[in-house]
């Protein structure tokens, strides 16, 4: 028996997120179907983290557990050659048999893409939020500021009855501007659900006063979904890496 850990990247416009769904298209079925062909047994494979429809990855892990003896790079050469154009197999390396994708992950890194602009990107219209204002940078980098450290996110979170806590870690948490590109990057321990896109919704209502970037210790302590910003677009997210 081998385990395989598997780096792969997707484009989410045309899935209902990650996880298998009974009704709808996922990333993971896909994933499922062209692997087991190439292993030529049937297979689940164990994801990272579950992704929102339209939510798109640069870096996502899977494991998968096999009794085949394939290359590694015949493994990623084969999967890629059964895949859509909007899912692709980066690496494959063997891991310990005990290794889980989702359980064994240290933090991960999200960005968030917007376009600034009152004309639309036609080369970008799903993968990136279409904002048609100017983005307030330096009002929202005093807001992002508060969210640094360790705190109880529960105003950030859309659903918290799946979760023992909200308390979460974020690393860092930078805002890039080049033209009409605005990028927020956010690095932590785990996030809650939809808790990247209400924190890029809450900048964005701070970049257009409705809230003032003081206002976010205070909406950190309220624990209240209700005191905290819009909820983004999901097309605008990326999983960008994963630590382990």
């Amino acid at each position: 028996m081998r385990n395989l850990k598997v780096l792969t990247a997707y484009r989410g416009t045309n899935y209902h997120g990650f996880q298998r769904q009974n009704n709808a298209l996922t990333v993971q079925e896909v994933l499922e179907k062209a692997v087991s062909k190439v292993l030529n047994e049937p297979v689940t494979i164990i994801g990272c983290s579950r992704t929102d429809t339209g939510v798109h990855a640069n870096e996502f892990c899977f494991n998968v557990k096999t009794e085949s003896n394939i290359r590694n790079i015949g493994f990623c050469r084969g999967v890629n050659g059964e895949l859509p154009d909007d899912i692709s197999i980066l690496s494959c390396e063997d891991a310990p048999l005990d290794f889980h994708a989702r359980f064994d992950c240290k933090g991960k890194e999200y960005i968030y893409k917007m376009h600034c602009s009152e004309s639309k990107d036609p080369f970008g219209t799903d993968l990136a939020c279409h904002y048609r204002r100017k983005f307030d940078v330096e009002a929202a980098r005093r807001a992002a500021a508060y969210l640094v450290g360790t705190h109880d996110f529960a105003s950030f979170c859309a659903d918290c009855t799946s979760v023992s806590t909200t308390v979460r870690t974020i690393y860092s948490l930078d805002i890039e501007n080049n033209g009409t590109s605005v990028i927020i990057l956010v690095k932590g321990d785990g996030f809650l659900y939809n808790m990247i896109r209400i924190i890029a919704g809450t900048l964005m209502d701070v970049s257009e006063g409705r809230f003032s970037p003081d206002d976010i210790p205070a909406i950190l302590e309220a624990k209240d979904r209700l005191r905290a910003g819009r909820t983004a677009m999901a097309h605008g997210l990326y999983l960008n890496k994963v630590y382990y």
